[in-house]
């Protein structure tokens, strides 16, 4: 009777009942083998590559069993939340094409019946189940100074600690009606602490679809369940939330691991099922002295998605390779199956990696070399219009002024091409890739070169005509070098190199890099088309 008197002492505004709220989130109807899981951030302002890799796996699993998939915005940290951070983190979701069944949109609309999809406008729900367990004896008012902290609980605990160190008792967990009102009456904020009914000793076991079974200690903590602001820490405010909109699995990073014997304590006092967990591995990198570490955001500019925006990666270079994180078979599948969309790979969630997978950007960007290299110079050139009008707007005035020129650079060795060049990656590249095309390039020959390339190109130059093909084009260059003492016959050469001055390659280098100051470049012939005869014309003049 005690326990139901502070606990309406403690919430005197809180009248509706843990079985009015249940009753307000009825039981999904699911099919067999349906998941129902969500997407859980914190809107911070920065979405975390290994957040992403979470909501990526739960929308995976979520379509692949035909199941459901709902956003929920973690917003109780508010010292963490930052401006236009929910905008920054729906664009990465919708431009990444992470599509929900349910959330809230950004004017504040829920979608879906088991909002609101936000978790500040959820509050009255988590003081009606901390009311319910005061009043059943499980847990109880903690008044210390902070007592989200530590500190001063561990100078209280010199004199009223209990014997046994294993426990992590709070000093107040015992206080009666009379000692709760009159902190109440001295105005005195108060804290919500789970009375453990553990002594340190027992040992419990829980599964997870990734790793299987799992041994641990059991809780044996009076863990925060509502702070002083009335706001719950994460391990309340799951056990509440996923229970009421009707989640079967949760994902989330394999740090929460050591802290699941506390959740599973929680549910247990609340009489919730316990929800199945599904503990992803983190992402890793190398560190510079070869240590293996967690991905950060301090550290490694990949760790944000909006990296991947801002550089223009394809949205499916990401995608992808964060499957073959998640599951090592997506590399032999998309292998064998190189036209079907990523997404017609299904995997389980025994299926995924136990393992810290490494973020390998040089890996990564192959993939995105290799999926650019299938676009047509007309998507590559809108692609490159698109993150220009956004990123760099004086090179999309550029863009825009002649798309046909540039439609033409993006299409070279592309069109039609057997094997495609697979030089580029992201569109941020492209502007330093074809610089030749926006200036005059910097050209420089090696000193055994010098006087032969400035005695072919000024031949060339006088001689230089605008060709209909590129057969026609290579046949006035051997032509031209055949005249002035170069091999036309790569085997005479290879026999007798010091009777020619070079061979024909040799010319076609000295063209190349006086036209784009390189000595690799797509092909010539276009780039001399496009350039136009004028502008080949100065730029022979080396």
């Amino acid at each position: 009777m005690e326990n139901k008197k502070i606990a309406q002492l403690l919430f005197p505004d809180v009248t509706m009942t843990a079985e009015e709220v249940l009753a307000k989130y009825p039981k999904r109807s699911l099919k067999e083998g349906q998941i129902v899981t969500r997407f859980a951030p914190s809107p911070t302002g920065f979405v975390h590559i290994g957040n992403f890799f979470q909501a990526f796996i739960s929308y995976n699993l979520a379509k692949n069993s035909d199941g459901i998939y709902f956003l929920r915005l973690e917003d109780t940290d508010r010292k963490r939340e930052k401006a236009n951070a929910k905008e920054i983190l729906y664009k990465a979701l919708e431009t990444f094409g992470i599509k929900f069944d349910e959330y809230q949109t950004l004017d504040g609309k829920d979608v879906g019946q088991y909002g609101p999809y936000v978790q500040t406008q959820r509050e009255v729900y988590y003081k009606v189940f901390a009311k319910k367990l005061v009043a059943e004896g499980k847990a109880f008012p903690c008044f210390c100074k902070k007592t989200e902290g530590k500190e001063d609980v561990l100078k209280q605990r010199e004199t009223k600690w209990l014997e046994n160190d294993a426990c992590e008792y709070d000093p107040c967990r015992d206080l009666t009606y009379e000692e709760v009102k009159a902190h109440l009456d001295n105005g005195e904020s108060f804290a919500i602490r789970l009375k453990t009914k553990n002594k340190g000793d027992e040992r419990i076991v829980f599964n997870d679809l990734i790793k299987g079974d799992i041994e641990a200690k059991a809780n044996a903590k009076d863990i925060i369940l509502l702070k002083s602001d009335g706001i719950p820490p994460y391990p309340f405010a799951h056990a509440i939330d996923d229970t009421l909109m009707g989640t079967t699995m949760v994902v989330r990073g394999e740090e929460y691991i050591a802290s699941t014997p506390a959740h599973i304590e929680i549910f247990e006092a609340l009489g919730f099922p316990l929800i199945q967990y599904c503990h992803n591995p983190l992402i890793c990198k190398i560190g510079d002295e070869g240590n293996r570490r967690k991905i950060s955001k301090r550290y490694d500019p990949e760790a944000n998605m909006t990296y991947y925006i801002e550089m223009g990666y394809p949205k499916e270079a990401i995608l992808e390779y964060l499957l073959n994180m998640i599951n090592s078979g997506f590399e032999i599948w998309r292998k064998n199956n190189p036209s079907l969309h990523w997404s017609e790979f299904k995997f389980k969630p025994t299926e995924i990696t136990a393992v810290a997978p490494l973020f390998d950007i040089v890996k990564f960007n192959d993939i995105a070399k290799n999926i650019i290299a299938t676009w047509s110079g007309e998507k590559l050139y809108n692609a490159w219009l698109e993150w220009a009008r956004q990123y760099d707007q004086n090179l999309a005035g550029i863009l825009e002024e002649n798309p046909q020129k540039f439609i033409r650079l993006c299409a070279m060795d592309r069109d039609g091409a057997a094997k495609p060049r697979k030089d580029i990656y992201n569109l941020a590249m492209m502007k330093e890739y074809f610089k030749y095309i926006f200036e005059m390039p910097q050209v420089e020959f090696e000193d055994a070169d010098k006087d032969n390339a400035k005695e072919f190109l000024k031949a060339y130059a006088e001689n230089y005509k605008e060709a209909s093909t590129n057969e026609e084009w290579f046949e006035n260059v051997k032509t031209l070098a055949g005249s002035l003492g170069y091999a036309t016959d790569n085997k005479l050469y290879k026999a007798n190199p010091d009777a020619f001055k070079g061979n024909v390659a040799k010319a076609c280098e000295f063209i190349r890099v006086a036209i784009t100051g390189q000595k690799n470049s797509p092909t010539l012939f276009t780039i001399m088309q496009i350039l136009g005869e004028d502008e080949v014309k100065e730029r022979l003049k080396v």
